[in-house]
């Protein structure tokens, strides 16, 4: 595939301590090549050794055990590893990169480790277990699944003393569920030094990658009106939360299905007691906007709004998240060529915009060519239900595999 035109300055060696490369014994053959297959009971094998460790976002040592596990894996592969240590209660940065392909632009693997499931899922609610095509467990899906796999990918190429044109840095972040924080500057650091992205969140309908999705927009609003004794002098007070009813049905309103924009308030809390008129209240808002004109144009709208009663006070504070990944035409010739290898595995791939935000936001945001939902098919994200298909994994291994192969 032709290399878009991205100059950038090449990433910073990395000097962390050598270690020897993957020399583990294959579970078998390619039919008559001496090389290992790509096993779908070897791949399902080690996504439930990271499935099993939980690693909630707002607990950074659980999500550290989690990149413990993930560095022990990737050392026999690269002397070139780096961990970053988290701050602000989250877990740590973990940086990879490949000794192929020499110090310029490559290819960066984007993954996120942390789930939304909290600790003890895993025993109460969602136990790791298979039901035919079906392999439950928290994160699974969303996105332990894709980020093994790309493992597996590498790993698959290293054992098979096979390279990359490009070199390929893998970076895994420990807070993607909660807006990567963190690690925003470093994804955008890494995205500018590399030629493509590879996100591996979980595929969608069926199979699809994904090639846009919304920008995300988050708000917090406060509303402060005037206590008084609900039954003595109920009309001196001032009530936030009535204030605050009236904004949220006029967020609510600004829903436009035609024009891609919704609007959610999805947690309210104030007042002090049912006797009381409530002096203060709170919500949060979520945002989703189809491009980055619409965002602009909703976000000032938005922090612009007024009090109804002049008698309450109104804040508003917030913004966009994540920028919106927009389809550039860089983007649709990554897809082909993706398609064009999915064809050759012997499958059909196709692509999606979905309303949900991921890293791959921002990087696509920077013009850098990204295809996103990489990861496991399956369904349930986020939810007691949520699973892959094993039947996904052979196929979505070596799609990850041929990439990383191709791409120069």
């Amino acid at each position: 595939m032709a290399r878009p035109d991205h100059p950038r300055p090449p990433a910073a060696p990395d000097r962390s301590r050598p270690s020897a490369p993957d020399r583990s014994p294959p579970p078998a053959l390619e039919g008559g090549r001496n090389e290992p297959r790509v096993d779908a009971d070897e791949i399902l094998e080690a996504i439930l050794d990271w499935v099993r460790i939980e690693s909630p976002s707002h607990d950074g040592a659980a999500v550290n055990r989690m990149v413990d596990h993930v560095e022990s894996a990737m050392r026999p592969l690269t002397s070139r590893v780096e961990r970053t240590p988290g701050r602000d209660g989250f877990g740590d940065i973990l940086a990879a990169r490949s000794e192929w392909g020499g110090e310029g632009p490559g290819i960066l693997v984007l993954s996120h480790l942390d789930t939304v499931h909290p600790n003890g899922t895993i025993e109460e609610v969602l136990p790791v277990r298979r039901e035919g095509d079906r392999v439950y467990g928290p994160g699974i899906y969303d996105m332990k699944g894709g980020a093994c796999l790309a493992w597996y990918a590498f790993r698959h190429l290293v054992r098979s003393g096979r390279a990359t044109p490009l070199p390929v840095t893998f970076l895994f972040v420990p807070e993607e569920e909660v807006g990567s924080p963190t690690s925003r500057a470093v994804i955008e650091e890494a995205a500018r030094a590399n030629r493509y992205v590879l996100v591996t969140e979980p595929a969608r309908d069926g199979g699809r990658i994904v090639t846009a999705r919304k920008g995300v927009a988050i708000f917090e609003m406060r509303t402060v009106g005037r206590p008084s004794h609900a039954g003595v002098r109920h009309q001196d007070g001032r009530s936030a939360i009535r204030e605050m009813a009236r904004q949220i049905l006029r967020l609510e309103e600004m829903t436009d299905y035609d024009r891609g924009v919704t609007l959610n308030v999805g947690v309210v809390g104030g007042g002090t007691g049912s006797n009381v008129v409530p002096a203060e209240c709170r919500a949060e808002i979520d945002m989703r906007v189809p491009n980055a004109e619409v965002g602009e144009e909703m976000c000032a709208r938005i922090l612009g709004l007024a009090a109804f009663d002049p008698d309450v006070a109104l804040e508003v504070t917030g913004g966009m998240n994540r920028p919106p990944y927009e389809k550039s035409p860089e983007i649709e010739a990554l897809f082909e060529h993706a398609k064009d290898l999915a064809a050759e595995i012997g499958f059909d791939l196709g692509d999606v915009k979905t309303g949900g935000g991921s890293d791959g936001n921002f990087t696509a945001a920077l013009g850098v060519p990204t295809l996103d939902g990489l990861g496991v098919d399956g369904h349930g994200a986020h939810s007691h239900d949520e699973h892959l298909l094993f039947s996904s994994l052979e196929p979505r291994a070596r799609l990850m595999l041929r990439l990383l192969e191709t791409l120069e």
